[in-house]
């Protein structure tokens, strides 16, 4: 499957010397245009189906160690703001694009994503045959590559494929630590709203305990909107710091890398939590490791969920909901053990996509039901865990 694509990896409509390559682990070469800072960055090689929120994904920390494919062709066009992002700190390593950046039409846009992502120090490249390095994606599973991007266009290919070769890759990597806050902070912003941004929760009626991993601020926000002070900690963060806070529940983040590896450090204080009896909601990693303090498992998959369009049917309801997903490792069903209730599936690939404690209030989905910009049919959700911290605290 190796082949170094010299033609239609770049804009046929330019006589522009290439100024970019994405190379991958097994010699694949992708030539492009350089977008971004001037550099050479390393990850995962993945792609994302969504067609909105390139913004949102960029700065997801779930994304952290990967470089981000957008299959839609037209990344760019609404510019940048201020306002839709996931987190300052670290978050994609690159992206890949098929066109090019053209100028912001949007009335939100505060300039040229360009700008932005210099601004960010990003690299990436567009110009490439982002259908085809899918289809390889698709095909070989996701590839370890590096984005390099020099404005002379000269390159040391075998020496950036030993680089793609000889990372380390996501499986075994522990990524929570990276992306975490490194102190306890308190978050009281609420929902975005036509003509007046972001609100500010000053009368909340619950506390909640958010074990960051990797959070989004939009997951802070939907904690917020239903009246909950939020207390976010460090991923490192131990059962009697969290009770000392005294939670009216926990909440466990999203995040980058190895389920397996963070819950080196996570899994015996999710237990605890779990044995408390404290109300407990997991979302992505969140979701993942709860299953491991339970005696599940989760694998490595071929290529992974993300996008915005991925279909989950609610196994208690029969409700099937469109929901918006990132992760590259599951909990495996065969593995989940008596007293654990699979809630969710993929009307994808069958996964099993959320998981419920039988006769506690502690659940967890795969996927984002904070999802901005969407689609929003599963932030339902969030008002599960507050009616079950309300009846635990009643």
């Amino acid at each position: 499957m190796s082949y170094e694509n010299n033609g239609d990896a770049v804009d046929l409509n330019s006589e522009r010397t290439a100024t970019a390559v994405l190379v991958l682990g097994d010699g694949t070469v992708f030539r492009g245009f350089g977008v971004g800072i001037e550099g050479e960055t390393v990850g995962e090689v993945c792609f994302n189906t969504a067609m909105t929120g390139y913004q949102e994904s960029l700065t997801d920390p779930s994304f952290a160690g990967q470089i981000i494919t957008f299959t839609f062709p037209h990344i760019g066009n609404v510019g940048f703001n201020d306002e839709d992002i996931e987190t300052q700190g670290r978050a994609a390593n690159g992206l890949v694009i098929r066109a090019s950046i053209t100028d912001p039409a949007n009335w939100r846009a505060a300039g040229p994503l360009n700008d932005w992502l210099i601004a960010r120090g990003l690299i990436g490249i567009s110009g490439v045959d982002t259908r085809r390095l899918t289809h390889y994606i698709r095909k070989a599973g996701a590839p370890n590559g590096v984005i390099a991007h020099r404005k002379d266009g000269k390159f040391d290919i075998p020496a950036l494929q030993k680089k793609a070769a000889e990372w380390q890759g996501l499986e075994g990597m522990d990524l929570a630590k990276v992306v975490s806050c490194t102190e306890p902070y308190e978050w009281t912003e609420t929902a975005w709203r036509l003509n007046s941004g972001y609100g500010r929760q000053d009368a909340p009626t619950r506390h909640i305990v958010a074990v960051d991993y990797g959070v989004k601020r939009n997951i802070l926000r939907c904690l917020a909107e239903l009246g909950c002070r939020i207390t976010v900690v460090p991923a490192t963060t131990t059962f009697e710091e969290i009770t000392a806070l005294k939670p009216d529940g926990v909440f466990l983040a999203n995040g980058p890398g190895d389920p397996v590896a963070t819950g080196e450090y996570a899994v015996p204080v999710i237990r605890s939590c779990i044995d408390s009896g404290m109300p407990v909601f997991g979302i992505c990693l969140g979701h993942q490791m709860l299953a491991l303090a339970v005696g599940a498992k989760t694998i490595k998959m071929h290529q992974g969920h993300r996008g915005g369009n991925q279909p989950v049917k609610d196994l208690v309801t029969g409700r099937v909901e469109i929901t918006s997903q990132n992760h590259g490792f599951v909990v495996t069903r065969e593995s989940l053990p008596d007293g654990v209730t699979e809630t969710h599936k993929s009307l994808f690939d069958d996964v099993v996509e959320g998981i419920s404690l039988d006769g506690r209030p502690v659940f967890s989905v795969q996927y984002h039901p904070e999802a901005s910009p969407g689609p929003q049919d599963s932030q339902y959700l969030f008002q599960r865990f507050i009616d079950l911290v309300d009846r635990k605290n009643a």
